[in-house]
């Protein structure tokens, strides 16, 4: 509450000075785009020379600088891009919209960045990682395909708990505790088969953001991370088309101006034939069975006047693994978001955005009407979202807006057949309504010391119609039962649950190369998700907070030293050391029964959690070789009443030690090579401490009652690809309209066996009387050999 008051009366005090030095100045804005293409440039430096001052565009390629009456000269820049310098009187408000062009040069320089064409030593932002799409497609990837989830696994403080787990986990928090969102529709499983790819199109993708703290206040959901994926607009200048055929899919992707310079779109489909290549082979194929995934993204725009635009965009994905006609299962998600952007007046910027976007999965057994087993689960929410930017003037940048989110649940609509008997195992609806206001403020105090600040209020109810259950207190890591139930009518509220999550970070200026950072932010989160397996998977359960369940918190502290290194600030450093505490974690008794289960509240246990580390990263921005080395060292733990004797035990994705090299060569025109190596630290595991045999039947027990008293062995990778440029040229001469690049790839080139999960098995072998029995560990790796890979990609 101190901070909250300390936090209204900077506001208070800052705001009124800043508004106060606007009398008698004009204000120049307008977009910044890609001349190629008419696409919006995110992230791009906009500055006035004479002031040495400037911002940069918004998601939307917007910008707004005030000023005094004079004589300017307007500078843009923007990695990979030709800059601009143009002269301006201002006497007046008006619009500059600026077209930079790529540039032509030979050698393509690779550059993961945090913010565009602002080094990270300059600007305030801190834990926020922006993924180039040109850099994405140059990483190492298994079968040689092009993936932004996969990508991501190379940052400092990413990880994942091994091959074939779906998600990322960010600075020891779980896989549920991400917000993914793609053009800000909420993506509930961003994993094709089984993890091994993301449903991302990198056709369609335009830019990749990764807040992993200093979070802004229009951001919440979740207390791990946000990662923020943008959609391309589409080519509003001419026809063009993107394609890959790889070694399980192919993609392709059309874009076109409907109206040139003012309406376009983008259609971007893939489809994996590893079913169409095995049907021969495989007998299940045959039958009927199916083994794919497809997705289609689209998106249009419509420039209506200089002060309106819309957009619209759509995500439509699924798996299918099917063993004949009738029995197997299936999952995906399903986005639709309508924005509107709407210029106010020169400083106030405004982006109103409605959102569809829904989860689900379907399961079926048995090949007869008397036999049979069907359960179908989703997720589905509508938000409405108004934001508003006001560019007070070029040291203060305030944003404020609202979020409306209405949640639909279906843990369970299920039914089993046995004999002709149906019985109907289906779980009631649940409906959940969450709000949230929030108010933020970019400013820049001196030339030595700029802080963001803000606050975000949220708001979660559990609605009605629906049966509230209140269950026994039992000795922790019992499973707890039912002792009473009420019924709830439509729209009548069963709990609800409020948040303050303030937020703050600064940097200080220490030399023109260096500087220092820090960062505060809450997070809440109101949904969860229920999975005790070894990886996240498509059947776990996401479930909302109730009477029974409350909200998870999270208060991070970051600090941090960024520094540009040599003459040419060719090298960029950081070292950040993070601390997050948590509330209410959820973990599960053992035995707990999490798949349709109506009282599985009685399964879940409540403690909390903490995470901390150090993070270090070099990158080499620019020349013929680039890339960088990221290092994590770090600790995520929980402490559960119930679990590990009540004290504090590792969590299932901590690791303690993670390195990521990756490295980028340009051997000649044509040719360039790319590879990175990982090693992390085994992750945790649960082994049993003793055994007692029942008739013959050898058991393991953990008579220590221990959680994750193992490390498995330490997993590490090394990935190479060579791609090889098509000609630029005919052999006349003349330029080629299209071109082309073929990728050879080797992922796992030394064929390590990286175990996924270690198992134990009685033997079969035969043992006299009297003799114990024996027991054997197995080693399971998803991938243990080297997988060689090709694809074939063009652009016309």
């Amino acid at each position: 509450m101190k901070f909250f008051k300390l936090l209204v009366f900077t506001f208070i005090f800052c705001a009124p000075s800043a508004f106060s030095q606007n009398l008698e100045k004009f204000t120049v804005n307008g977009y910044i785009k890609d001349a190629s293409n008419g696409e919006a440039l995110i992230g791009a430096s906009v500055y006035v020379k004479e002031i040495n001052n400037g911002a940069l565009t918004n998601e939307y390629g917007f910008y707004s600088i005030t000023l005094p009456p004079g004589n300017y000269t307007l500078g843009v820049t923007y990695l990979g891009y030709l800059s601009v310098s143009r002269p301006f009187a201002l006497d007046k408000n008006q619009q500059i919209n600026v077209e930079l062009a790529p540039e032509s040069t030979q050698l393509e320089e690779v550059v993961v960045e945090d913010t565009e064409d602002q080094p990270t030593v300059r600007n305030t932002e801190m834990s926020t990682n922006k993924l180039d799409i040109k850099t994405i497609t140059k990483i190492p990837t298994l079968l040689g395909e092009v993936d932004v989830i996969r990508s991501l696994l190379l940052l400092p403080g990413v990880s994942t708990v091994g091959e074939g787990a779906a998600g990322f986990n960010v600075r020891g928090g779980g896989v549920g505790q991400n917000l993914v969102l793609l053009d800000e529709a909420p993506v509930y499983n961003s994993s094709h088969l089984f993890g091994f790819f993301s449903v991302f199109n990198p056709d369609a993708v335009k830019d990749v953001k990764l807040y992993k703290g200093a979070v802004p206040a229009r951001y919440g959901g979740r207390i791990a991370s946000i990662l923020d994926v943008r959609m391309k607009e589409g080519n509003s200048k001419k026809f063009e088309a993107n394609g890959g055929i790889g070694t399980i899919f192919s993609r392709l992707a059309i874009e076109a101006p409907i109206v040139k310079d003012k309406a376009s779109f983008i259609v971007a489909l893939r489809r994996s034939y590893i079913d169409i290549l095995a049907r021969p082979t495989l007998q299940f194929l045959k039958d009927g069975g199916a083994l794919n995934f497809y997705d289609l993204t689209l998106k249009a725009n419509y420039n209506i006047n200089r002060k309106n635009k819309v957009f619209l965009s759509g995500y439509f994905g699924r798996d299918i693994f099917k063993f004949d006609k009738v029995q197997g299962f299936d999952w995906g998600n399903q986005t639709g978001t309508l924005r509107w952007n709407h210029l106010f007046n020169e400083r106030l910027f405004s982006n109103l955005t409605l959102v569809y976007s829904q989860y689900d999965y379907n399961l079926a057994f048995g090949n007869d009407d008397r036999n049979s087993f069907r359960w179908n689960s989703s997720i589905s929410n509508f938000i409405a979202k108004p934001q508003f930017t006001y560019y007070i003037n070029s040291n203060n940048e305030l944003n404020f807006g609202a979020d409306v989110t209405y949640y639909s649940f279906e843990p369970a609509n299920a039914v089993g057949v046995t004999n002709g008997q149906a019985v109907d195992l289906s779980i009631e609806r649940k409906y959940n309504l969450e709000t949230a206001v929030h108010v933020g403020n970019s400013q820049k105090i001196s030339d030595l010391l700029s802080i963001d600040y803000g606050l975000r209020f949220s708001h979660f109810q559990y609605l009605g119609p629906g049966t509230a259950y209140t269950y026994n207190d039992t000795i922790p890591g019992i499973r707890r039962s039912v002792i009473g139930s009420k019924k709830y009518g439509d729209g009548e509220a069963i709990a609800q649950y409020s948040n303050l999550e303030p937020r703050l970070s600064f940097k200080v200026q220490a030399s023109p190369s260096s500087s220092v950072k820090g960062s505060y932010n809450r997070m809440a989160q109101y949904l969860h998700l229920i999975s005790n397996t070894t990886a996240s998977n498509p059947l776990d359960v996401w479930t909302p907070t109730s009477n029974n369940i409350k909200p998870q918190t999270a208060d991070q502290f970051t600090l941090g030293y960024f520094k540009e290194i040599g003459d040419e600030k060719k090298y960029e450093f950081s070292l950040e050391g993070y601390l997050r505490y948590t509330r209410n974690q959820i973990d599960y008794i053992d035995g707990a029964d999490l798949l349709i289960n109506r009282f599985l509240e009685g399964d879940l246990l409540v403690g909390k959690g903490r995470a901390y580390g150090l993070e270090a990263y070099i990158q080499k921005k620019t020349g013929r070789f680039t890339g960088w080395v990221s290092y994590t060292l770090g600790r995520s733990e929980l402490k559960t009443d119930g679990i590990n004797r009540g004290e504090w035990y590792e969590t299932r994705y901590n690791q303690t030690h993670n390195l990521k090299i990756a490295g980028f060569y340009d051997i000649n025109k044509r040719w360039s090579v790319s590879g990175n190596f990982v090693f992390t630290s085994g992750t945790p595991t649960t082994f049993p401490t003793s055994r007692y045999v029942v008739q013959g039947v050898l058991i393991p027990y953990n008579a220590q009652e221990s959680r994750n008293n193992v490390h498995l062995p330490d997993y590490h990778r090394l990935d190479i690809s060579f791609r090889f440029e098509g000609r630029k040229t005919h052999r006349d001469g003349s330029v080629r309209r299209n071109t082309d690049y073929w990728v050879f790839g080797l992922y796992n080139l030394y064929a390590r066996k990286n175990p996924f999960s270690i198992y134990f098995s009685q033997t079969d072998a035969r043992f006299p009387t009297g003799q114990a029995l024996q027991s054997q560990a197995t080693q399971l790796a998803i991938v243990g050999t080297v997988i060689p890979s090709i694809s074939y990609n063009f652009k016309f």
